[in-house]
């Protein structure tokens, strides 16, 4: 008899129970994964993304080579939501103690040295006849010839080919005289944009002092009536008016910017109206900011873009046009925005340099001016 043995179990007929599913841990599971969006109903919103970021590369590369580059040939506007206003309180400003628009007459001796403040045509501003003290001398700028020395009632003062200036003498006598009056040397002192070494005296045949500058005798002109007038200038070929240093001013179409040559500061820039242009610290030329806004413009008067067929002295590339936040357009040299300062009167001033330590004169290179001319 075979030794007894279990029968073998059989199998069950009833399928064996599922494990318990896992607690759920708030990851998806792989199958609600993959019932998820389809990759491609997302590609409008990368799209989106990239082509806001090809924009915006482009806008800086378009301000970049505006601004930034040292072959541009043209700026372009500055877009106003790319501006940032700066904020300072006023003083921060440099308004100085005339302050107001530029032509205000703040009592200085000839009005404003431009043209809008001498008006009055009675005698007392007719000295070409009556051979009058020049006393305090001022520039005044000349559509056709550009800054020429005017006396302090704005009357042009001229030089004549015929006299010396090494050393100094009079050719002019007689009937001459009486249509070309010589400019007595009494009193007379130098405007702001002249050097004061360049006023002299030569004696005249009749023994009085006749003011020299650069050594050339100086006479004013009959035929001149108003402050302003230049219509000695030419006459016989000889006769020519001043230029602040000395020379004939010269005949030519007038430059939106050109530069001067300053007595204290050296070359520098200047407007259509030969009035110095200055730069503020507050500013900022990349990325592009404005510190000067509100009553900041009281005192410094945003220059207006210039036609770059019209400067003298000054590379095209370094001009552009930027855009302010109030959407008027201002003249930028090295993508720096410039203004006037209402405290300057007439060519030649310089009363903005150094206000509060932020405001400075430009270079023909567009740099700020911090330190005296030197040499």
């Amino acid at each position: 008899m075979s030794p007894h043995t279990d029968p073998q179990p059989k199998p069950h007929p009833h399928p064996k129970p599922q494990p318990h599913p896992a607690p759920h841990t708030g990851h998806p599971h792989p199958a609600s994964r993959r019932s998820g969006p389809h990759p491609a109903s997302r590609r409008p919103d990368t799209q989106r993304r990239h082509a806001l970021l090809a924009v915006t590369a482009a806008a800086v590369l378009a301000l970049t080579t505006a601004c930034g580059s040292a072959d541009r040939t043209d700026a372009a506007p500055v877009a106003n939501d790319k501006v940032r206003a700066g904020s300072g309180s006023s003083a921060d400003y440099g308004s100085g103690d005339t302050g107001g628009d530029y032509g205000a007459d703040k009592g200085q001796a000839g009005g404003d040295g431009y043209g809008n403040g001498y008006g009055s045509t009675d005698d007392s501003n007719r000295p070409a006849a009556q051979g009058a003290p020049a006393r305090a001398l001022a520039l005044r700028q000349s559509p056709e010839l550009g800054p020429v020395v005017t006396d302090s009632k704005g009357m042009a003062l001229y030089r004549f080919d015929k006299d010396t200036a090494k050393p100094p003498n009079s050719a002019c006598s007689g009937a001459c005289a009486t249509t070309w009056p010589p400019v007595p040397a009494d009193d007379a002192t130098a405007a702001s944009g002249m050097a004061a070494s360049a006023l002299g005296s030569v004696t005249r045949p009749d023994g009085t002092q006749q003011l020299t500058i650069s050594g050339w005798p100086a006479y004013r002109y009959a035929k001149d009536t108003a402050p302003g007038d230049t219509k000695g200038h030419g006459v016989g070929g000889t006769w020519n008016a001043f230029a602040p240093d000395g020379k004939k001013a010269t005949a030519g179409p007038a430059a939106d910017v050109s530069v001067f040559d300053q007595p204290r500061l050296g070359k520098l820039l200047v407007d259509k109206d030969g009035r110095t242009v200055y730069r503020f610290n507050k500013d900022s030329a990349w990325p592009m900011k404005f510190g000067c806004n509100g009553a900041c413009l009281d005192t410094w008067k945003p220059v207006g873009p210039a036609d770059k067929s019209k400067l003298e002295g000054v590379p095209e590339k370094l001009i552009s046009t930027v855009t302010r936040p109030d959407g008027t357009k201002q003249l930028a040299v090295d993508c720096w925005p410039v203004y006037t300062f209402s405290g300057d009167k007439q060519p030649g001033d310089v009363n903005g340099q150094g206000k509060t330590g932020t405001w400075f004169a430009v270079s023909p290179e567009g740099k700020k001016i911090t330190s005296p001319a030197t040499g």
